[in-house]
């Protein structure tokens, strides 16, 4: 059961990412984005992950922890994407 809200909780999280990252690729400027935030979500995300394996408890969760780092690291890409566009202007 705890693993059914573990899951619960990483899918709630997990589904604003992906829109901001979209909000990040149309701003086209990093000047919005935190970038110690960001690096802040993939280190608890990987302590997650860590969590699981050291446990020895992995299971379907780790799905929805790959999906989030994952995306959080697209928005981490983008993040230097738009940073080093912003230097240009």
């Amino acid at each position: 059961m705890a693993e059914i809200f573990e899951t619960a909780m990483l899918v709630c999280f997990g589904l604003s990412w992906p829109i901001n990252l979209v909000k990040n690729i149309k701003a086209k400027t990093a000047k919005s984005t935190s970038l110690k935030f960001l690096i802040l979500i993939l280190v608890g995300y990987l302590c997650g992950i860590a969590a699981k394996f050291i446990s020895g408890t992995v299971n379907y969760v780790l799905i929805a922890y790959f999906l989030n780092l994952a995306v959080v690291s697209a928005n981490l890409v983008v993040y230097f994407i738009n940073a080093k566009r912003d230097k240009t202007q």
